[in-house]
């Protein structure tokens, strides 16, 4: 079984500008997440997808596969679907898996439980909504890109907040990481 993980990443976001450059635990969100897809060795490629040279450049490694997406599939109204069947076509697998880089603290267990639920399911997605797996046939198939029909499954150990936002970002920091002695001098 051939098992591709993949992270979808566009250079705009009309909430947070530049959110997949910015970083979480002083590595960019996008680098994190594809570096957690490496490092799980779970997977037999994982591709980067994306319109953006500057991300593609951000996360050149020797083992990212980088796939530049075309114009139709970078806009803000596109489902993320029509994105994943543009990486299947160009990297063929059994089992395509996503990560969301919105969620940055993530085990390794949730890309597990989520290939297991999509081979025996065809399609499934944590809750929070960090992973998303498909097997290709459902791919090949989907109907309306809008209508999820994924097995959903609790995670818990995915942090909930999803980053939309420079808060966002700062409250993630701030649950997994040290606190800073002289922040909270500066706020007394």
């Amino acid at each position: 079984m051939k098992v591709v993980g993949s992270v979808i990443a566009r250079l705009g976001s009309k909430r947070l500008t530049y959110k997949n450059l910015l970083p979480y635990k002083g590595v960019p969100l996008v680098l994190h997440a594809i570096t957690k897809l490496i490092d799980s060795k779970l997977f037999d490629q994982v591709v980067l997808s994306t319109d953006s040279e500057l991300i593609a450049r951000t996360c050149l490694l020797s083992k990212v596969e980088v796939l530049f997406r075309p114009d139709s599939l970078s806009t803000d109204d596109i489902p993320s679907i029509p994105v994943f069947q543009h990486i299947i076509e160009n990297f063929p697998c059994d089992i395509h898996l996503n990560y969301n880089c919105n969620f940055p603290e993530c085990d390794q267990t949730v890309f597990e439980k989520a290939i297991e639920i999509a081979n025996e399911s065809g399609e499934s997605l944590s809750n929070p909504y960090a992973v998303w797996a498909q097997t290709k046939e459902c791919l090949d198939n989907y109907g309306d890109p809008f209508q999820i029909t994924a097995s959903q499954f609790v995670a818990k150990s995915v942090h909930p907040l999803d980053i939309h936002t420079m808060d966002d970002l700062l409250e993630v920091h701030r649950v997994n990481q040290p606190t800073f002695s002289w922040l909270e001098q500066k706020k007394s």
